[in-house]
């Protein structure tokens, strides 16, 4: 996995936000698509994709994609998390 990965499945499950405008720096709460649907989305995504289960939790104390990915990826290296 890697973060320009993360990124694309990320954008994937955006209606309206050109993708190209994703980074690992973006606020994702701050994008004018995000919602609770959306997050059920990302979440739902992160399952499908890595086979990882996060939380709202883990949804709440991210505030940049660069930082879910963080949480995917120590729970990819160390599932226990």
């Amino acid at each position: 996995m890697n973060i320009q990965e993360f990124i694309d499945n990320f954008a994937a499950q955006l209606d309206d936000t050109d993708p190209e405008a994703i980074t690992a720096e973006t606020k994702f709460k701050e994008l004018e698509d995000w919602s609770s649907l959306t997050a059920l989305s990302i979440i739902a995504m992160i399952d499908d994709e890595y086979n990882i289960i996060v939380k709202g939790n883990d949804i709440i104390n991210s505030v940049t994609i660069q930082d879910l990915f963080n949480v995917v990826e120590k729970r990819i290296l160390d599932p226990k998390r």
